[in-house]
């Protein structure tokens, strides 16, 4: 029985000790780009020894592919929860449209530019992951869709153009904020039409003002 609880002690403690790499490799990938990221970099970081970051991963690959791969599938498993207890259709968009709306703005903590070194690798052009996470992004704001429209929240709007204008227009901001600033006004503006492609003219979710903290440059 002890030594039962030792291993799931053992078990937490190292689930811990993952989940702290990955926070402090994010930061660093958000940073410097995923090229620039070294084990070593992310050994001062975590303030683990070479052995201690090795007995968790063998590589910066390995950390940034859970990375991405947690990131996508907690906002997946947060939106369908939340569709399946029957929450409101608007409401579940508005919350991922405001969140989509702050990273644009945030520029400093985006991983585009570390996605986009990462799997533009020669052993992901013919079988690409990040075409795969495009696949479930976009059916996962299908569904969304579908869901608004059959409770009568969302207006006709067609689930395929409304996921791929959103995808898209939300990782060009971001790959452009490592390169240029971004003004308050654009994230704005790129949700401000998404709302008005799903949601009733008449709908009072839509916020007055963006959520970068200043005004909008309309």
């Amino acid at each position: 029985m002890d030594g039962k609880k030792n291993r799931i002690k053992a078990n937490r403690k190292g689930e811990a000790s993952r989940r702290r790499i990955r926070e402090s490799a994010c930061a660093l990938f958000a940073q410097k780009g995923f090229k620039e990221v070294t084990m070593k970099d992310i050994c001062e970081a975590t303030g683990l020894s070479r052995g201690g970051l090795y007995c968790h991963y063998e590589s910066t690959g390995q950390i940034f592919r859970e990375i991405v791969g947690e990131l996508m599938r907690e906002q997946d498993d947060t939106v369908r929860l939340r569709m399946e207890r029957g929450e409101s259709a608007a409401k579940i968009a508005e919350s991922l449209l405001e969140k989509y709306e702050r990273e644009m703005c945030d520029g400093g903590a985006s991983l585009s530019v570390a996605i986009y070194e990462y799997f533009s690798q020669p052993e992901y052009v013919s079988d690409s992951p990040l075409e795969k996470e495009y696949r479930r992004s976009a059916e996962l704001w299908r569904e969304l869709i579908r869901y608004g429209r059959e409770r009568g929240e969302f207006r006709e709007a067609d689930g395929a153009v409304v996921a791929d204008l959103l995808i898209f227009a939300y990782q060009g901001v971001r790959m452009a904020g490592k390169l240029m600033a971004i003004e308050p006004g654009i994230p704005a503006r790129v949700v401000g039409g998404i709302r008005a492609m799903i949601f009733p003219q008449t709908s009072d979710l839509q916020p007055e003002q963006p959520f970068c903290g200043c005004e909008s440059d309309e």
